[in-house]
């Protein structure tokens, strides 16, 4: 009798065999072994702590055949021997990696064999799989990334549109920068069909008026994209962002709420950026956490390194060949100003008494003459300023400011000019009193006049 006949059953070995127990007893009742391992590896099987688990068809068959071999001892999972050296790849290429990951644990593997090849410890004539360094990396017991949880059961077909700004991508990545470690978001966009990389705008959060911004200055680079695919973040779900697209002519669409995969370009491409270059500005004294220093170094990292990286959905091509190659017209802007334009969202308010309007909660002094009045506010979201139409020009309004007007002098109505005004003529009074009371002396004072 083996040593796994006599100790304890594991969970796991309780678990193989109750689902080798299904199996077994549905094929003794005459059913399809095959169908039968199709439909045990599609359905969700709860383990001794709760938690849902699936196991293919592979492992399905491979654990039927350990059980008819050995019995129940076969299902007895049996501890990888951990392995200190690889086969395949080079010892001088393994100790570097294995150096650098202590260092870095985060690095990613394509960027260990990027740093690989630029010391010289891997040949311009050598290759290395990164399949195969993960393997012997995950043998020897260092630190390869977890692995993410599967969700539940969903629609998770992938598409792609075939030509350059059929749909953009938006998603903002959260990061740290200088010395201070200064809170800073980066806002990318994306090309659907190419990944190519269009702008990318840095800010101290994720607002509408950065995503506006961004959005002016790529549809002023690039063209208006038929669709704009974005996350569910405060910037994306403003009243502002929608109302804007629907002006350009375009179409929005929002990701599925706690599903990632289904913005899988864009995260995909957010991993690639935070290993390439933002991971790297956490705490460095050389970074200034200007958010337009970070704007400018992004873009440089977009359109000279990511741009021109061969992409492996690409076929080879970097995104920069691929955008190029494409037939397809871009939809540019008539003008800026055009452009511009679009950005100008029109509001009613109501002018109080005291000539004030209120926008977003805040009140905004009006010039006077339009109390009561439903003006038409002009807001400019790219400067975000608000405007209205006061004598035939556009006059641009300010918060009011209360500790001034509290020390300003009051105005005062103009003086009536009495001599302008006309004697009102006698009233009913006036004229009972001329009738009893007739005058002593007539007009001409009781004389006569004088003989012809």
């Amino acid at each position: 009798m083996s040593r796994r006949d006599t100790d304890e059953p594991s969970a796991e070995a309780l678990f193989r065999y109750r689902l080798i127990s299904e199996v077994a007893s549905r094929v003794l009742r005459g059913e399809d072994r095959g169908n039968v391992v199709r439909d045990v590896a599609a359905q969700d099987h709860a383990e001794r702590s709760g938690a849902l688990r699936r196991v293919s068809e592979r492992t399905l068959y491979r654990w039927l055949a350990h059980y008819k071999q050995q019995d129940f001892a076969g299902l007895v999972p049996v501890p990888r021997q951990r392995v200190e050296r690889s086969v395949v790849l080079p010892d001088a290429l393994l100790d570097f990696i294995c150096t650098q990951k202590a260092e870095d644990p985060k690095a990613s593997i394509p960027e260990l064999l990027r740093r690989a090849r630029e010391t010289g410890v891997l040949k311009p004539h050598e290759r290395a799989d990164r399949t195969t360094v993960y393997r012997a990396l995950k043998r020897m017991g260092k630190y390869v990334g977890r692995r993410k949880r599967r969700r539940p059961e969903r629609d998770t077909r992938r598409f792609q549109y075939p030509h350059r700004m059929q749909m953009l991508l938006c998603d903002g990545k959260h990061f740290r920068a200088g010395i201070t470690r200064a809170r800073r978001v980066a806002l990318f966009f994306l090309d659907d069909a190419t990944r190519y990389g269009l702008h990318v705008l840095v800010g101290t959060s994720e607002s509408a008026s950065l995503f506006l911004r961004g959005l002016y200055q790529t549809s002023r680079c690039h063209g208006i994209a038929d669709i704009y695919y974005l996350d569910r973040g405060p910037g994306f779900r403003a009243e502002d962002s929608f109302e804007v697209v629907r002006k350009l002519g375009a179409l929005l669409v929002h990701g599925e709420t706690a599903y990632p995969e289904g913005h899988g370009k864009i995260e995909k491409f957010n991993q690639t950026a935070k290993n390439d270059v933002l991971r790297g500005y956490d705490g460095r004294a050389d970074i200034d956490p200007n958010p337009s220093a970070l704007s400018l170094r992004l873009q440089h990292y977009l359109r000279e390194v990511y741009n021109h990286k061969p992409h492996e959905s690409l076929g080879g091509l970097t995104p920069y060949e691929r955008f190029r190659a494409d037939e397809r017209p871009l939809r540019m802007p008539e003008s800026d100003e055009e452009l511009r334009s679009r950005f100008v969202l029109h509001i009613k308010r109501t002018v109080s008494a005291d000539h004030i309007v209120s926008v977003d909660s805040v009140d905004y002094e009006i010039p006077r003459g339009h109390a009561g009045e439903k003006l038409l506010v002009h807001r400019r979201l790219l400067d975000n300023t608000l405007s209205v139409l006061h004598d035939g020009r556009l006059v641009d309004l300010h918060p009011v400011d209360l500790h001034a007007n509290a020390r300003a002098r009051r105005a005062r109505a103009p003086k009536r000019d009495n001599d302008t005004h006309n004697p009102l003529p006698p009233s009913a009074a006036d004229l009972a009193f001329e009738r009893d009371f007739l005058p002593v002396v007539d007009p001409d004072g009781g004389f006569d006049s004088p003989e012809e």
